[in-house]
């Protein structure tokens, strides 16, 4: 019987499904937060120990991104610090297309015990959940992206290829690059959005450097504007515009296509006016 399971970012867009679909499997689960017990802090390397203690398996989502400088060192310093203490297994979450999260790819293999990579890149979710739904909400998406396409995943897959390789045999070793089955430009999965929920949403196109200061404005710190200007002007390139074959592989299942997560969540009330929500 698998012991404890560790979800790092266990509240988070992923981590919070993954620590649900372990709880429906009977699993424990700790989660790994610093408003967890015990408390985890990316920072405070004090915290790792204690949040590593009696855990088997370890879901590994690095905040903000792994292809930020130093996160290889920081993530390999965790794998070898969760594998000292006995965790036998590690699932990474990593970027698609990413040099730096390959770095930390390679930091992490040679420290764990036993690794599985999952690499995704631009999550559908972004749109209802993250940092575009505002966009989405408003009725104009204006964005430092033209058309180049991007196959979206739904972070619901995500979730599944992580519970599958910290539960089950034959994933050790795997790397999995996930995305969605077909790749859709911004203004594409825009009149995909608008067809879900009833509501208008158009795309715009917008220089970088106003988009950057746009976020600044708004009071993004200087850390976050430098990592969404750079997955905005290196990392959507074209280089992730193939879909991958990481949710077959690993689930033996098509991924969900974009169409299909748009009419879930406004099923869900993800872009209902503000107030409207369930």
């Amino acid at each position: 019987m698998q012991g404890t399971t560790l979800v790092l970012g266990g509240t988070g867009t992923t981590g919070r499904r993954v620590a649900a679909r372990l709880r429906a499997r009977s699993a424990a689960v700790r989660i790994g937060s610093r408003a967890g017990d015990p408390r985890f802090d990316w920072e405070d390397r004090a915290t790792w120990g204690p949040v590593v203690e009696g855990v088997d398996a370890a879901y590994v989502c690095f905040v903000p991104d792994l292809a930020v400088p130093g996160a290889a060192e920081t993530v390999a310093a965790f794998a070898e610090t969760a594998t000292a203490a006995g965790v036998r297994r590690l699932v990474l979450l990593s970027g698609r297309g990413e040099d730096g999260a390959l770095q930390a790819e390679r930091a992490v293999r040679d420290a764990a015990a036993a690794l599985t990579v999952v690499r995704a890149s631009w999550f559908s979710q972004n749109f209802s959940e993250g940092l575009l739904r505002d966009g989405v909400l408003s009725g104009e998406l204006a964005l430092p992206a033209g058309e180049v396409p991007e196959p979206f995943v739904d972070v619901e897959d995500i979730a599944d290829v992580a519970v599958a390789a910290l539960t089950d045999a034959g994933h050790e070793g795997e790397v999995y690059e996930v995305s969605g089955p077909r790749a859709l430009t911004f203004a594409e999965a825009m009149a995909e959005i608008s067809r879900a929920s009833g509501r208008p949403v158009a795309f715009r196109s917008i220089p970088l450097d106003d988009f950057a200061a746009g976020l600044a404005a708004a009071g993004q710190p200087p850390e976050v504007v430098g990592l969404i200007a750079y997955l905005f002007s290196e990392v959507l390139d074209g280089r992730n515009a193939e879909p991958a074959d990481g949710v077959m592989r690993a689930l033996g299942r098509p991924a969900r296509d974009f169409s299909d997560y748009a009419r879930a969540a406004a099923a869900d009330g993800a872009w209902d006016p503000v107030g409207a929500r369930r």
